[in-house]
């Protein structure tokens, strides 16, 4: 086990990192502190470094906290298939990573894509993750219809594409991401925080002759929010230009293959202890505010359902210190030690 102390939680040198091999993919993670372990799953278009203000204070806290890339992110492994990238080969790698760490279980958290990963894994494997906590995207039961029918209705009721519809193009999506990798991570933290108003905030649907990135309008390097300093989105930026896009964006494509391989999902509710917080900001709220009211028929154990004031989608980065103590308060909660 390791303990280190995190001195500068905007370096990503001060984290101690590893890279080990799941069934042949390197998995890339950060770990500090000794106790029980806490896993803390990122998501989209983000790293592990985005948990950089949780990890330090829950290893104080006495746990034992490990934050991976997941695969097609950061520094691990990226499949040139886009088949490998469904929830159930996700699921797999957090399961994998926790026997690698010679552990016997752990409590998972995960944000945006992350909280995805989190409840399939949950689902998967109910004895090795006894509690969850999912960020920003209220994930709810598997579909009764196929994803795709949804998105279909969105664009015939609302006249645009919404994101997961969008990416479904190869090529496109990256390619208009990829011109300035930059401007595109600038404009996509910036649109869905609390902090942008009006025209700047994310449009949910992209409209025909639009890009994505029309949807997400880029503040300019001088209008950074106070939560993202410029050596953060750095780190960002010097993380997707390694690749682009496209390996992130495979897991969007996988959906439907998701859908089809998880029928036994189909009603299962998850039963550990569970909590969910995210931003009364959120521009995702137009769209995912049913799953958030219905959260309570999936989880059956739910200690804790909150919007945060004033907060968009990246409540890990924008409300640090709220979501570190969210996340201990149901850690403590849930006896010995987590």
């Amino acid at each position: 086990m390791v303990s280190r102390r995190v001195t500068d939680w905007n370096d990503p040198g001060s984290f101690a990192h590893h890279t080990i091999e799941i069934e042949g993919l390197p998995i890339h993670y950060v770990e500090a502190g000794n106790g029980p372990l806490v896993l803390l799953l990122h998501g989209f278009p983000y790293t592990w470094f985005e948990w950089r203000h949780q990890i330090g204070p829950l290893a104080e806290a006495g746990y034992r906290v490990v934050a991976p890339d997941i695969r097609g992110f950061g520094q691990s492994g990226k499949p040139a298939r886009t088949q490998d990238y469904t929830m159930l080969h996700n699921a797999g790698d957090v399961a994998g990573l926790v026997a690698a760490l010679g552990e016997p279980g752990a409590v998972l958290a995960g944000h945006d894509l992350g909280a995805w990963v989190a409840a399939a894994a949950v689902r998967l494997r109910p004895d090795l993750f006894r509690a969850l906590a999912i960020l920003s995207t209220p994930v709810g039961q598997r579909e009764a219809a196929r994803p795709s029918l949804g998105w279909e209705r969105i664009e015939r009721e609302r006249g645009g594409k919404m994101h997961h519809h969008y990416f479904q193009e190869p090529g496109r999506a990256e390619r208009e991401l990829d011109a300035d990798i930059a401007s595109s991570l600038r404009g996509i933290y910036h649109a869905i925080s609390g902090d942008a108003r009006g025209a700047e905030r994310w449009r949910l649907l992209t409209r025909p002759g639009e890009t994505i990135c029309d949807t997400m309008p880029d503040p300019g390097p001088e209008r950074l929010p106070a939560w993202l300093p410029q050596r953060v989105l750095d780190e960002y930026v010097r993380q997707y230009s390694k690749n682009g896009f496209a390996p992130p964006l495979a897991h969007y494509r996988c959906r439907e293959l998701t859908w089809e391989l998880t029928t036994s999902w189909s009603g299962q509710k998850i039963t550990c202890p569970s909590m969910f917080i995210g931003g009364d900001a959120d521009p995702a709220l137009d769209l995912i505010r049913a799953q958030y009211d219905a959260l309570e028929h999936t989880y059956t154990d739910l200690r804790t359902k909150a919007l945060l004031p004033g907060i968009g989608h990246g409540a890990p980065e924008e409300a640090p210190h709220l979501v570190t103590e969210a996340l201990l308060q149901f850690l403590s909660g849930l006896g010995d030690g987590g």
